[in-house]
This record gives C-alpha cells, sequence and structure tokens, in this order.
C-alpha cells in the first residue's frame, strides 16, 4: 500500500506574510487523515509547521502518520524550510512518540496549574513589590539576553533568538512597566532583592489563565527557596486577578525548574518540539 499527501485546497498566502495547505492522507488513493504545513508567523519562511496531523482509528497503528511527516518534511523542503516545529499535546502520547522517533528534539513545554481557594502566603522575611522605573531598563536587557541565549542553544539561529525575543516585548510590553494587565515584581528577602517575577493576565492563548512569562532569581541568592517564593507569589496574583489556572513555559532541560513546578502541581499540558531539514 502507497500512503501520500493531497491537496485539499490551493496554497494559501496570509495577510501576515506566512503561507500554509491542508493535506489529506492518503492510502492508494483512500482517505485516511489529514496535515496541515504552513510556515512560521514569528521565526519567517524559514521555518515551517505541522499541524492538525491526524489518521482515521482504523488506519493508526499501520505507520501512516509516520509517512505523512516525511511527506509534510518534503514539502516544507520545497517551500525553502530549513527547520519544522510541531507541537503536541500532553494527552497525545503517540504522537509524542512518533516525533521522537522521527528525530523531532524537544524545546519547551507548556505546563498549567488550577488555582483556588486563598492566596497564599509568602514565607517569613519575604515581600514582593512593584519593579521601579530605574530598575526596568537594566531587567529587560537581562531577559532578553536570558531568552535569546535559551532558544540560541536549543537550535534557533542567533539573529532569529534576538528579534524573537524584541518582537516578544514589543507585543507584551508596549507600555513598559505601566502596560495594561502586566504585574513585574521584585520580591526581597529582609530587604534584599533576591529575584523577580513578569506575570501576564490576559494572554489570547490562555484567557482564563496568569501567565509566568519569567522568573528569575538572582545568581548569589539561588537554592534559597527564592524560587518556590516567587511561584507562590505568581499564584497569589492569578488568585488575586480572579483568574483560575496559572500557566507558564519551561525549556527542555531546565530540571531545576521542572522539579520545582511539579512540586508545586503544575502539570503537562503540551510539548513543542523541532526538527533540522538537511
Amino acid at each position: 500500500m502507497t500512503t501520500t499527501l493531497r491537496p485539499t485546497e490551493p496554497l494559501q498566502q496570509h495577510p501576515d506574510g506566512t503561507r500554509s495547505r491542508r493535506y489529506q492522507v492518503c492510502v492508494n488513493g483512500r482517505p485516511v487523515g489529514g496535515v496541515r504545513v504552513s510556515t512560521h508567523p514569528e521565526y519567517g519562511h524559514g521555518v515551517a509547521r505541522l499541524e492538525d496531523l491526524h489518521i482515521e482509528e482504523p488506519d493508526r497503528g499501520r505507520g501512516r502518520g509516520t509517512v505523512a511527516v516525511l511527506a509534510a518534511e518534503e514539502v516544507a523542503r520545497g517551500w525553502g524550510c530549513r527547520r519544522v516545529e510541531i507541537s503536541v499535546p500532553e494527552e497525545s502520547a503517540a504522537a509524542l512518540r512518533l516525533a521522537t522517533a522521527l528525530g523531532y528534539v524537544p524545546r519547551n513545554r507548556n505546563m498549567a496549574k488550577r488555582l483556588a481557594g486563598a492566596p497564599p502566603e509568602l514565607p517569613p522575611g519575604s515581600t514582593a513589590r512593584p519593579m521601579s522605573e530605574d530598575e526596568f531598563g537594566p531587567w529587560l536587557a537581562d531577559d532578553r539576553e536570558r531568552f535569546a541565549r535559551s532558544m540560541i542553544t536549543r537550535g534557533v539561529p542567533e539573529a532569529e533568538a534576538y528579534a524573537k525575543a524584541d518582537e516578544g516585548h514589543v507585543l507584551l510590553l508596549p507600555d513598559g512597566l505601566a502596560t495594561a494587565n502586566t504585574l513585574i515584581s521584585v520580591l526581597e528577602h529582609d530587604g534584599t532583592p533576591v529575584g523577580t517575577l513578569w506575570v501576564g493576565l490576559e494572554m489570547a492563548l490562555w484567557p482564563d489563565a496568569a501567565y509566568v512569562l519569567n522568573v528569575e532569581v538572582r545568581e548569589a541568592q539561588r537554592g534559597r527557596g527564592h524560587g518556590r517564593t516567587l511561584m507562590l507569589l505568581a499564584e497569589a496574583q492569578g488568585i488575586g486577578a480572579g483568574k483560575g489556572r496559572i500557566a507558564l513555559n519551561v525549556f527542555a532541560g531546565n530540571t531545576p525548574a521542572e522539579r520545582l513546578y511539579s512540586a508545586l502541581g503544575y502539570e503537562p499540558t503540551a510539548h513543542h518540539l523541532y526538527k533540522e531539514l538537511c
């Protein structure tokens, strides 16, 4: 039997500059599933995304998904893409195994936690305050560098990584510290600044959740429980804003952060992987 992709629409050119096309996955001409190939809205024409990949139940477990992904990668190569990315929901264990088997490398994952009850209290000696304007500039520069370096070590070219960091700041902090639905806090312990927290309260992909955009403990203050305190602060801010969940992103390989989030009750919701196209 031969598994192929059959276009179900003309190539779509979108106002944001991306392109996309939907395909049926066919076995000897019989439709058994589908996939959408698109270029990345943030990284541009050089990066493709595979979305909505599905194989109908009677045809699962027969290698149809494997061939469909490989064929979709060829479409991306034909568009001139040098990298392809895929996102897999936590509940799709089979899809995650397939992506890993085909050479996709984990880059990051989303985690979330339900919020209920009274806001948690911070440990004795720990207090939080809004970040000052004098602190904002240096913090923004450090956040840019940290984010870009995290992306670079996970396969994103340097220019793209810094461009994404800058675009994120323009999008999420258009008015700096005065940006609506944004909380940037400094955690102090016994009067000494020990870390910072950036929480968004109105994220398009997480309308019911507070979203932890950045949490950072100063290097000299690490290993003293301040990371946990910052996460408790984030939960308190989410509950104070009336949110039912709190969510975050964690990069692959950040084992201390993953352990902390898991210990605090966060659960994975989606995995994001990438593959270089040679």
